[in-house]
């Protein structure tokens, strides 16, 4: 029987090389006997139980293996494993593959899920680390400006060649040294050494560590204390060597009396436009903000506005526009590519297909203010035009804060949502369209909520024959809410 000793620190092509040996030589994997020797040298092929000398399987210079991409991937993981009977495992799920390709896809097999269950050890064990390696400072290199750290890490597994690629990435302007008992990783700037040999742990300790208690402190929320999740996410054995665990005890018991002191303080009302509430409907369904706020103070407030990612790639937000006091809200989707660089509402062909309709029916645009549900340009490029993308729930969400407040500053009496997004956005439903066209909607609270299609729609529409008696249709719509706008009553339920 063949005895492989390998040396067993994650080195998958000293597991690899001596593998192949024995598949091409045909060796079933009952016949091997895998042994671990962190001292392990000379020939991979020692004696046998009884002391004999084993020869080396024989491999023919022209024989070849193939296996999956996916077994390559898992077996380079599964072999970072501490476990000594990872060598076997890997070994019989390889030799099984030569007869059964899709045994991979197989999550039942126990071989496979005992492979599994490998990978994931050290997948999740190489995230620990990537999150509790904690550096120290150690002063700058001779001959250097850059400066130097060193860390210390208990890893269950052999993944320290793993994860420093992760470090040189991320501490790519500063020399560093990462030593735990499993091997150590370094890197001048120039060239990352990774060694499999045990490091030593540094008895130093520095100014970070009061950075990291400080910051530890700062964000514990005693009112989300959750401790077994805490515990699952950061477990106890790394406690020792992070300098903020020392905390954890003291805030863990004086949770209670935080909480509690939290809830006898008085609440302070907000600076104004950062109160991250929404404005509260009063006794007869008006949107009611704070006294302080005016409709130019809000519009300069969304100028910076970063509630969700969209603002990362628009040009600017773009706030609606028209009377304080207008009688009639008209709420579209979002801003388009010329809303966009204007930083004013419906100036595209969309806004301006509007316009014109209006006119026609005697609805005075400059008596209405004009707004959308989100305030920045969602696109993809394409080449060098940006086109249109329609904003998620999400995006509408959080840009609702800002309609509210137009909402409950203009007080409409009535208010047309121009397509599915602006509906949604005013009422939270999601109805068809075509259901509801042309009918008044009463949300719980604020004003009626005509409903039309958006102008964008008739210049998508293809055919010239369709698109007139779309535009028609639309023109009945807005001659409606001129009728409705001259009404005493408008928006009132019943």
């Amino acid at each position: 029987m063949p005895v492989v000793t390998l040396e067993g620190r994650g080195d998958f092509t000293e597991w690899r090389e001596a593998a192949r040996r024995l598949l091409i030589s045909g060796v079933p994997p009952e016949a091997v006997d895998w042994r671990e020797n962190a001292d392990a040298g000379g020939d991979l092929f020692d004696r046998d139980p009884d002391g004999r000398q084993v020869p080396a399987p024989t491999v023919s210079a022209t024989s070849t293996l193939t296996v999956p991409k996916s077994f390559l991937d898992t077996a380079a993981a599964a072999i970072c494993h501490a476990d000594p009977a990872r060598f076997a495992i890997l070994y019989r799920v390889l030799y099984r593959l030569q007869r059964d390709r899709n045994l991979l896809s197989l999550a039942t097999d126990e071989d496979v899920a005992m492979l599994n269950g490998l990978v994931k050890s050290v997948r999740r064990d190489s995230h620990k680390m990537t999150a509790f390696v904690r550096f120290k400072e150690v002063g700058h290199r001779a001959g250097s400006e850059r400066r130097g750290f060193v860390a210390w890490f208990e890893p269950d597994h052999y993944v320290v060649a793993r994860v420093a690629p992760f470090f040189q990435r991320r501490f790519f302007d500063m020399d560093w040294m990462i030593a735990t008992p499993r091997g150590v990783a370094a890197w001048d700037g120039e060239v990352l050494e990774v060694s499999s040999a045990p490091g030593q742990k540094s008895p130093m300790s520095d100014d970070t560590e009061d950075l990291w208690r400080t910051y530890f402190s700062s964000i514990f929320n005693p009112a989300r204390l959750k401790v077994r999740a805490m515990q699952s996410e950061m477990p106890k054995k790394y406690w020792k060597n992070l300098p903020e665990a020392s905390l954890i005890p003291a805030m863990i018991a004086g949770a209670e009396a935080s909480v509690a002191a939290m809830a006898e303080r008085a609440a302070t009302d907000p600076p104004a436009f950062h109160a991250r509430v929404r404005p509260t409907p009063d006794g007869q369904g008006n949107v009611v903000p704070s006294s302080r706020m005016t409709l130019e103070d809000v519009r300069a407030e969304a100028a910076g506005c970063t509630r969700c990612p969209l603002h990362c790639n628009a040009t600017r937000t773009v706030f609606g526009e028209g009377p304080p006091d207008a009688p009639v809200m008209i709420v579209g989707e979002q801003p388009g590519d010329q809303e966009d660089l204007a930083g004013r509402p419906f100036v595209g062909p969309a806004g301006k297909l509007f316009d014109t309709v209006a006119q026609q029916v005697g609805l005075d645009r400059k008596s209405l203010y004009v707004t959308n549900a989100v305030k920045h340009f969602k696109y993809e490029m394409r080449g060098k035009r940006r086109l249109h993308q329609r904003p998620d729930a999400g995006e509408v969400e959080h840009c609702r804060w800002w309609l509210d407040l137009e909402l409950a500053l203009v007080k409409p009496r009535l208010v047309v949502a121009m397509g599915a997004t602006a509906l949604f956005a005013l009422t939270g439903a999601r109805p068809k369209i075509a259901d509801v066209r042309g009918q008044i909607l009463y949300p719980e609270s604020g004003p009626g909520v005509f409903v039309t299609v958006h102008p964008s729609f008739l210049l998508r529409i293809p055919d010239a024959g369709r698109r007139e008696e779309e535009t028609a249709r639309f023109a009945r719509d807005l001659a409606r809410v001129a009728e409705l706008a001259a009404h005493p009553s408008i928006g009132q339920a019943g």
